[in-house]
């Protein structure tokens, strides 16, 4: 079982990684090198954390052996006697009162120094170096591999200049002093120190901002009403957002379409033209192919064609504008989705045959888990009674496991007496040698820690450059960016945790000699630099408490409010604004959805009834074709009963006709305009709309 252990962690966490990996990323449409960047980097976050409670119960099983070793020579007599005094006096002697057994996921010797080292520095050359370089390159908008390499070069030269820059500082600095003698060992300490460094400070504000965050959130999931009005808050936004992405991609089409006018076939520039195009959608595709001209050569006009460069510049404005908008238009069907599944919630909470109805069925048939297990009986009891107080307890849960973060934070440099709890539970585990227990409650420890710093990772939003949103609409420079963080953030946040359960003596100072973990080691003694070590490392963390309260009292959603970022605010005019504008527009979206199903629900109504005429049609067309060839002279037999045929109705069509000449009542509402930026030129219906059939005469012969 030694390296089952081992072996079973490192399969689940890449699938783990890779699980995320799908729900945010795009695997049919993104650049094989960005998703198998961040998949490496996720990957080796996720195994860092799974990986290190089986070093600390290997350590305390090394500690152990040594005790057992040490325990004869110090276990010399019960009693010595003072002889400058006289008197006998009891010395207490260290004794082990239990042998020392092999934890079942002991990782023999010298494995787990090879792991960390293997895994630390991979982590660190994908953040400092590869990952930004893979971010310019996938966010640029050249045309070949050497152009977005030497577009990346370009924009990274002065990330990587700065660090040159300082790292040839230093090296200058220690070759001036010839008191400082600083070998390999303690340049590579100094420089994994600054990077924990800088990690640790950003560490700080995103777990004191997820502590609070955590559990409220889910506090005010159980509030159903609560929870509703924010949905509604949220889809106003949401649908400026949107409104504004489609704007965004008209403008940027309709320079795609300038240019494409403009370059004609045989340009030599039409190749960048035909890349740009096949990036945009389908329907702008079409539209500007019917528009072509392929044979008009570009030099009988003297136009001034675009550079390269303008194209590029162009090339990346497209890609931008197209996620966007596919981005946006998703994440409204999510979010009107949820708040029909609220408003159903709220409806059912009055029912009397405790039965889930939902507004607006599904159309696939259901799964074997909603047919047997999953029933509307069991749903309503799940959504109206049990998913409240469910939610209220867990709430309540990590509200309590957040309040022993901080005060393990605050105290944690405390070694006699022991006041970190997370150190105490473990020092209990430790004198019964139970590991499993060990293991147990260093993995919930860091699990919780890392969710609450990565939850706050994936809900950071700068502006529209570094956004998170899920099923698969996270663009290729947020999900590296991701990537940067998660390994800068992971190895302060390991250290930070050693030293809440007094695992990291060279970080506590502690006088006690004890056997450090192998991920300490690999992290060198930090006492080379020890204004560092025994101050800013200790004290930093205490910060926390002030971070906490400011998000309690939600400081920062205020500010960003009164800077003109619209937030969620309770006691807000403009809150309560956009909360009655979200719920129009769902009740809008609503209707549009009921009218669309109730056509759907005639039309197969009137399927199941008479048929499909349209079939019968074709098939007495084919009918009476096979017997026109047979006989040919049968239309010269009897012409008035083929004029009677021709011009008269089946039942079936009559009544076709009588269903079809019901038309819905034209809607006039902004709900009837369609969010298809093509629907202006389409001249189909759709869900009750007539547009116009009728064409402009200036352009009746175009197809000439």
């Amino acid at each position: 079982m030694s390296g089952a252990a081992l072996g079973f962690e490192i399969v689940v966490v890449f699938f783990l990684a890779l699980f995320l990996l799908h729900r945010y990323g795009d695997f049919r449409k993104q650049q094989r090198m960005v998703l198998l960047g961040t998949l490496l980097a996720w990957y080796l976050c996720f195994l860092i954390v799974f990986i290190l409670p089986l070093d600390v119960s290997t350590t305390i099983y090394k500690q152990c052996k040594i005790d057992h070793d040490l325990a004869p020579a110090l276990t010399v007599s019960p009693f010595t006697s003072n002889q400058t005094t006289g008197n006998a006096s009891v010395t207490p002697t260290k004794s082990v009162s239990k042998p020392c057994h092999k934890p079942w996921s002991y990782i023999p010797d010298g494995i787990m120094p090879v792991f960390w080292r293997v895994v630390y520095w991979t982590s660190q050359c994908l953040t400092w170096l590869l990952l930004p370089f893979m971010q310019s390159y996938a966010r640029s908008g050249g045309f070949s591999i050497t152009g977005k390499i030497k577009t990346a070069l370009i924009e990274n030269a002065i990330y990587y200049g700065t660090y040159l820059l300082i790292f040839g500082s230093l090296l200058i600095y220690v070759a001036i002093h010839p008191e400082w003698h600083l070998s390999w060992y303690e340049l590579q300490t100094i420089g994994i120190t600054a990077a924990n460094t800088w990690g640790l400070f950003l560490l700080v504000l995103l777990l004191g901002y997820g502590l609070v965050e955590i559990p409220r959130s889910y506090w005010n999931a159980s509030r159903r009403g609560h929870l509703l009005i924010k949905t509604y808050f949220k889809a106003a936004k949401l649908m400026t957002e949107k409104a504004d992405a489609e704007e965004n991609l008209e403008d940027v089409m309709e320079e795609v379409r300038k240019v494409s006018e403009s370059i004609k076939y045989n340009h030599p520039l039409r190749k960048y033209i035909d890349t740009i195009l096949r990036k945009c959608p389908l329907g702008y595709q079409e539209k500007m192919g019917r528009n072509m001209d392929d044979y008009e050569d570009f030099d009988d006009k003297k136009n001034n064609y675009p550079s390269e460069k303008s194209l590029v510049k162009l090339h990346k404005q497209v890609i931008y504008a197209v996620q966007r908008h596919n981005r946006t238009r998703v994440q409204w069907q999510i979010l009107l989705q949820q708040a029909i599944h609220l408003e159903d919630i709220a409806k059912n909470e009055t029912s009397s045959t405790r039965q889930f109805v939902h507004s607006f069925p599904s159309s696939e048939p259901p799964s074997w888990f909603s047919r047997y297990l999953y029933t509307p009986s069991v749903e309503w009891y799940w959504e109206c009674l049990l998913k409240q107080c469910f939610y209220r307890l867990l709430s309540v849960l990590l509200s309590l496991f957040s309040v022993a973060v901080v005060w393990s934070e605050c105290t944690f440099f405390s070694t006699q007496p022991v006041l970190s709890l997370f150190a105490v539970f473990i020092q209990l585990a430790e004198r019964d040698y139970n590991y499993l227990y060990i293991e147990m409650a260093c993995f919930v420890t860091i699990f919780f820690l890392c969710t609450c710093v990565y939850s706050t990772v994936f809900r950071i939003r700068v502006f529209n450059y570094y956004y998170f949103a899920s099923h698969h609409q996270t663009d290729a420079y947020s999900l590296q960016f991701s990537g940067m963080l998660f390994c800068r953030l992971t190895p302060p946040l390991c250290l930070n945790f050693l030293g809440l359960i007094h695992m990291d003596s060279a970080l506590l100072n502690s006088h006690q000699q004890k056997e450090q973990t192998a991920y300490t080691s690999i992290m060198g003694s930090m006492r080379v630099l020890s204004f560092i070590a025994n101050g800013f490392y200790i004290y930093y963390p205490m910060l926390i408490v002030i971070l906490c309260i400011a998000t309690y009292f939600s400081l920062g959603t205020r500010c960003l409010n009164l800077l003109g970022f619209q937030q969620f605010m309770g006691d807000s005019e403009m809150t309560s604004d956009l909360i009655d504008e979200g719920k129009e527009l769902i009740r809008r979206e609503k209707r549009k959805r009921q009218r669309i199903e109730d056509g759907e629900n005639r039309r197969r109504e009137w399927k199941e009834r008479y048929g499909n005429p349209r079939e019968d049609y074709l098939a007495k067309n084919r009918n009476a074709h096979a017997e026109m060839k047979g006989t040919s002279y049968s239309d010269n037999v009897n012409p008035s009963t083929n004029r009677q045929a021709k011009y008269s109705r089946s039942q079936a069509e009559k009544d076709c006709i009588e269903l079809l000449q019901d038309a819905e009542p034209l809607d006039f509402n902004a709900d009837a305009l369609s969010d298809d930026p093509l629907g202006a030129d389409s001249c189909t219906h759709a869900g009750g709309r007539y547009l116009s059939m009728s064409s402009s005469r200036s352009r009746i012969f175009d197809d000439v």
